[in-house]
């Protein structure tokens, strides 16, 4: 037993097979049952803000709307956002291989990173030509402004009643979900900004309103990009106390000693944890290794545990008999 969980505590990236089977299953299976069904919502969705997207680019092009343009490229990203979204659920779906022992679970994290680094660039060329525009005399047609992002805000909320049912337990799903919610507020920040214009003649309220639009595309990017970086750089999840974590395995009968306890994520949803733990005089290896990982399951929801038990006075690197 021993012996056991010293490999795979220290093969965790080769091996990627966990102390219980039980765990290992049903981990994998987690939010599987709905993919396909989250696909075909993140396709419908997709197909619909396309749809749409061009009609506002266009017409913000020719009403001279800022704002309107604005919100036409925070679509454009929602429909790269998706097909990111779309591509990594089926490469999250390949067989692990020789190579990539846990798969392609990551890719979904990778496109996580994408889909932020495109809406900081659009936030960041809106934000620009807003600063351009301040000022300016011409003034938009406030009543064209006000109809075609009418027609945006319906798309956006027709998006979030196709995504409602979705699980957006993971990043790409919650990420699509964010860029609706945003466009949808950003729609409805030129619906007012066409008022402004159309009732009070203030052309500045248009690139008032796409700079808002930036600013709503900013933070989801960052929240996004923020729980992206977490994951490559395998931080604890947030919602794992690593204290309490630790303190719990403490606890459990026939365990002495708690070292070297690692706690990740390898995709959304998926928390994998190796730690040491060093069994009392007399204890029982396999009673200790079945407790701690029941522990894991049951109280932190940690299928994917990696448990090395050590017998009293091990070190590592030393020669034991």
């Amino acid at each position: 037993m021993h012996d056991h969980g010293h490999d795979h505590g220290h093969a965790r990236e080769q091996a990627p097979r966990p102390a219980h089977d039980h765990g290992h299953d049903h981990g994998h299976g987690h939010g599987h049952g709905g993919g396909n069904a989250n696909e075909r919502r993140l396709f419908a969705t997709l197909l619909l803000g396309l749809s749409y997207m061009g009609v506002e680019a266009v017409g913000g092009w020719m009403v001279g709307s800022l704002a309107l343009v604005a919100d036409a490229g925070h679509m454009l990203s929602d429909a790269a956002a998706l097909a990111l979204t779309l591509f990594a659920l089926r490469m999250a779906r390949l067989p692990p291989d020789a190579r990539r022992t846990y798969g392609y679970h990551r890719a979904e994290v990778l496109a996580a990173v994408a889909n932020g680094a495109a809406l900081l660039a659009i936030a960041a060329g809106v934000l620009w030509e807003a600063y351009q525009r301040w000022g300016a005399v011409a003034v938009p047609s406030g009543g064209a402004m006000m109809a075609i992002a009418a027609g945006g805000l319906l798309v956006n909320l027709a998006g979030l009643g196709i995504l409602h049912g979705a699980d957006r337990s993971g990043l790409n799903v919650r990420a699509a979900w964010l860029h609706l919610v945003s466009d949808s507020l950003g729609s409805a920040g030129a619906i007012i900004a066409g008022a402004l214009v159309w009732w009070k003649g203030w052309a500045w309220a248009d690139p008032a309103a796409s700079v808002i639009i930036a600013g709503l595309v900013l933070r989801s990017a960052w929240n996004l990009l923020g729980e992206a970086v977490d994951v490559l750089m395998e931080a604890a999840p947030s919602h794992v106390d690593i204290a309490a974590l630790r303190s719990a395995m403490l606890a459990v009968d026939g365990v002495s000693a708690v070292h070297d306890v690692h706690v990740w994520t390898l995709t959304s949803g998926v928390v994998a944890m190796s730690g040491h733990v060093v069994a009392s005089d007399g204890a029982s290896h396999a009673e200790v290794l079945g407790r701690v990982a029941g522990l894991l399951r049951e109280r932190f929801d940690i299928d994917h545990s990696t448990i090395q038990v050590e017998p009293p006075g091990y070190s590592e690197g030393a020669v034991h008999p």
